[in-house]
């Protein structure tokens, strides 16, 4: 059985090798640029994600809080690639203005996207916020 700290390693080692195999296939996307952010998302989430369970054990919260944030991480880092990867596959570029210059995508495409990345940056700040909380509270 795996523990939370063993599944934010393992998630971020996968993220990371998304991100890797991302970068060869960004170039026959849609959106190139776009593509190119994609890798980079993967590369830099997959590493958060090995940084955030490398200091698991000292993030110091409720049993309810610790699992809502360690959610909120796997979901906000894994969703932060794929929603660039579909931008990039799509065209849509409403709220990436500069990796996604010339490109559009449809209306449900984009608001896909727009969606995705307001829920994904929610996610990211509450879990952001629970571990610096988390880090500053002394073990009871």
């Amino acid at each position: 059985m795996y523990s939370q700290k063993d599944w934010l390693l393992i998630f971020g080692a996968g993220l990371f090798l998304l991100g890797l195999v991302t970068g060869f296939v960004g170039p026959l996307l849609l959106n190139p640029r776009m593509g190119l952010s994609s890798h980079l998302e993967g590369l830099m989430n997959g590493t958060f994600l090995i940084a955030v369970g490398a200091i698991w054990d000292r993030v110091h919260l409720s049993p309810a809080l610790k699992k809502t944030a360690f959610g909120l991480f796997l979901f906000g880092t894994t969703a932060n690639w794929a929603t660039v990867f579909l931008a990039a596959a799509w065209g849509a570029s409403a709220l990436m203005p500069i990796s996604g210059a010339g490109h559009t995508g449809t209306p449900f495409q984009e608001n896909t996207v727009a969606t995705l990345l307001m829920g994904l940056s929610i996610a990211m700040l509450i879990a952001t916020a629970l571990m610096l909380a988390g880090l500053l509270r002394k073990r009871a």
